[in-house]
């Protein structure tokens, strides 16, 4: 498969396939990096598409970056890279995972995207946050006084995240969506994923035995599946 290695700006990105019009960017999630897209380029480049794959701050390529794994950080990111898109491919969709769809659905809002998949999307961060609190046994008192507090379960609940989250809600997606859901998510309830896929048209398919993260053999073969039928 022709690959092209490229920056945007200074932001490491990698396109898979032949010269064409059309475009699915693909947005990780926590723990991904821009290669991840080569599996979605294996079903996309033959049915005519380019695919771009990019590192977010503190992944991938781009591992050294401090601190910068935040919304305020990513979204004027990926409105560079939105930017572009639309200077080279007439016809842009998104392929995003977990936080990368809550990423992208904040930064694209506005942009000229023809469709978007979706899997284990976030979709209420300021619920995700509030419940993580609770994960952890302390409350919003003691995060604010404190800024910052580490978890045993390897996220560091952020006082700045929160009020961020609470002050720029997601309101204005209207691209069409279809979303992939594991009947076994733990970040994302069913009533929450049911509310936001109702609230805004998108198409919504549970794989009952699946877990956020998709990865053994049989999640993958669901995951591509579902990435066919929906392309």
């Amino acid at each position: 498969m022709k690959t092209e290695n490229i920056l945007i700006g200074q932001i490491p990105a990698v396109v898979y396939g032949n010269p064409s019009e059309n475009v699915w960017l693909f947005v990780h999630g926590q723990g991904g990096c821009k290669e991840e897209a080569s599996v979605f380029a294996e079903i996309a480049v033959p049915a005519g598409y380019q695919i771009l794959g990019i590192d977010l701050p503190e992944h991938g390529a781009r591992k050294e970056d401090a601190g910068r794994f935040n919304p305020w950080s990513v979204v004027p990111e990926l409105q560079a890279v939105a930017e572009h898109m639309i200077s080279r491919w007439k016809r842009i969709s998104v392929r995003a995972n977990s936080i990368g769809s809550y990423f992208s659905m904040l930064a694209l809002e506005h942009e000229p995207i023809e469709k978007a998949l979706f899997v284990s999307p976030v979709v209420d961060m300021e619920r995700l946050i509030v419940d993580m609190i609770g994960w952890a046994g302390v409350n919003e008192e003691l995060l604010h006084a404190k800024g910052e507090i580490p978890t045993n379960f390897g996220q560091t609940l952020s006082w700045q995240y929160l009020c961020w989250v609470r002050e720029h809600p997601l309101s204005g997606w209207s691209t069409p969506t279809a979303i992939l859901y594991a009947g076994q998510d733990n970040l994302t309830s069913r009533q929450t994923i049911a509310g936001f896929a109702q609230t805004h048209h998108a198409s919504l398919e549970v794989y009952e035995p699946g877990e956020h993260w998709f990865h053994t053999p049989e999640q993958l073969k669901v995951l591509r599946d579902w990435e066919i039928r929906n392309m």
